[in-house]
């Protein structure tokens, strides 16, 4: 549901509309050679061009969905009386969560605001859809983390781990259709609208409020489970600060990982058939 503009005519070059945009295009900007090489990961729905390089969303995105999948293959077979394993999970949780919440109050406060300024009215619509799909997403998540808690408590009863799947995979698949249609959808949007520079300045604001610890947590689990050639374009793209804390914490979050999901079946699974 892409909008295009009037096709009768180009439009008008403006500080809201990027030169790049006004050509007559079937509703894709017109490849430019100065362009970035859009990241590409596993589950990605689409990586659509433009001036704005879309790495980092594109590797959040990835790790949210690496997350969702392995809690939900992981909780079924986690025994009710390995606490350690319900613990680290929590923990894991918790990591996985504020990332995500971080994520939607950035683009909630921030992006899509920002773009609706511009925006004609089928763009305002799919905008719309975001921040609504958003607030779809954080009841099954709140529920998830009750039952992670309940299970982490040593109180839990086979009844709960069996309940928590379920909410589990409910959020899975909302949040998978989420990130599918916002790849789709909303971020072309944002290529024909903003500029390098611009976003630039809002990955800036979608930092407010980090701790440098939050960084501690953020880093390893963003880039956890990267295949190679996401891994060199981590390496390649982040700054030195980023590529040092990596470093420097990724080992403990992996011991965190083995800790949480060992009891996770090996080799790709759907617990949510």
């Amino acid at each position: 549901m892409t909008a295009t503009p009037d096709r009768a005519r180009p439009a008008r070059a403006t500080a809201r509309t990027p030169a790049w945009a006004t050509g007559r295009t079937t509703g894709r900007p017109v490849p430019h050679p100065a362009w970035p090489r859009q990241l590409q990961l596993p589950g990605q729905a689409a990586a659509p061009e433009g001036p704005v390089d879309l790495a980092t969303m594109f590797l959040m995105h990835h790790a949210f969905r690496r997350d969702l999948a392995a809690f939900a293959q992981a909780v079924p077979h986690t025994p009710l009386e390995d606490r350690a394993a319900w613990l680290a999970l929590l923990r894991r949780w918790e990591v996985f969560a504020g990332a995500l919440h971080h994520h939607h109050r950035g683009e909630d406060t921030w992006l899509w605001p920002a773009l609706l300024e511009r925006a004609d009215r089928d763009e305002q619509a799919v905008l719309a859809a975001m921040e609504a799909e958003h607030g779809e997403i954080d009841p099954l998540l709140e529920a998830s983390r009750r039952g992670l808690a309940l299970l982490a408590s040593g109180r839990g009863r086979p009844d709960d781990r069996a309940a928590l799947g379920v909410r589990l995979c409910a959020a899975r698949e909302s949040l998978a259709r989420h990130l599918a249609h916002e790849e789709r959808d909303a971020l072309p949007i944002l290529q024909r609208r903003l500029s390098a520079e611009e976003w630039r300045d809002l990955e800036v604001r979608f930092a407010d409020g980090l701790r440098p610890r939050d960084l501690l947590d953020l880093v390893p689990w963003a880039v956890q489970g990267l295949p190679e050639d996401g891994l060199r374009e981590f390496r390649r793209r982040a700054g030195w600060a980023h590529r040092v804390v990596w470093r420097l914490t990724r080992r403990r979050f992996e011991r965190l990982d083995r800790r949480a999901f060992r009891h996770l079946p090996p080799g790709p699974q759907n617990a949510c058939r």
